[in-house]
C-alpha cells in the first residue's frame, strides 16, 4: 500500500483480523471511548493489538463462528502490527446487524490488507510509527487446537472445527 493513513485504531485479534478480511464491519465501542479517541469518519489503519487473553480469544473464536467466520488459529494472527486499512463512514447508536452489540460502534467499508507493519499501540485514534517487532505467541496460543496426549482420542475428525459445549463467557 503506498500511501499509508497515520491514524490507526488498536484491536485486539481476532476482531482486527476480522475487520481486514471484510467479515466484521462494524468495531463496537463505548460512545465515551469514541469521544475520548475523536473517532470519526475517514480512512484509517487498524493496528492488532499486542495483548490477547485466552478468555478474550475463546469468546471472540466463538462469536466469529456465530456469524460463520473461520477465524484463524491464536498463534496464526500477528500481533503488535499495523495489518491493513478500513474506512470508517460514521458512528451508529443503533443498528439491526448481527455485529452491533453495546453502546456505539464505527461503520466499517472496504478493507485493505497489507503485510504486517511492527508498531506500538494506544488507545483511541493515534498517530502511528513504523517500529519494534510482532508480538511472539504466547504458550497456549501455540498449543491452541490441538488434542492433549493424556486425553487424545485418535479423533476421526482432527481437522473438524473446534465446538463449544456452552457459550464462552464474556471477559469484558
Amino acid at each position: 500500500m503506498e500511501h499509508m493513513p497515520r491514524i490507526a485504531l488498536s484491536v485486539r485479534q481476532p476482531s482486527a483480523w476480522a475487520i481486514i478480511a471484510g467479515h466484521k464491519p462494524i468495531e463496537n465501542r463505548t460512545l465515551g471511548s469514541i469521544r475520548a479517541g475523536r473517532m470519526g469518519p475517514g480512512r484509517i489503519c487498524i493496528h492488532a493489538a499486542a495483548g490477547l487473553k485466552e478468555e478474550e480469544f475463546r469468546y471472540l473464536h466463538w462469536r466469529l463462528g456465530k456469524h460463520g467466520v473461520k477465524c484463524p488459529a491464536p498463534a496464526d494472527l500477528p500481533r503488535g502490527c499495523i495489518i491493513g486499512t478500513v474506512e470508517v463512514t460514521g458512528v451508529i447508536t443503533a443498528s439491526d446487524s448481527e455485529w452491533f452489540g453495546g453502546q456505539a460502534g464505527l461503520t466499517l467499508i472496504n478493507p485493505e490488507p497489507c503485510d504486517p507493519i511492527p508498531a506500538p499501540g494506544a488507545l483511541g485514534y493515534f498517530e502511528w510509527q513504523a517500529g519494534g517487532t510482532l508480538a511472539a505467541p504466547a504458550k497456549w496460543m501455540t498449543k491452541w487446537g490441538t488434542p492433549d496426549p493424556k486425553t487424545q482420542t485418535n479423533d476421526l475428525f482432527p481437522d473438524a472445527p473446534i465446538a463449544f459445549s456452552k457459550p464462552p463467557r464474556r471477559p469484558w
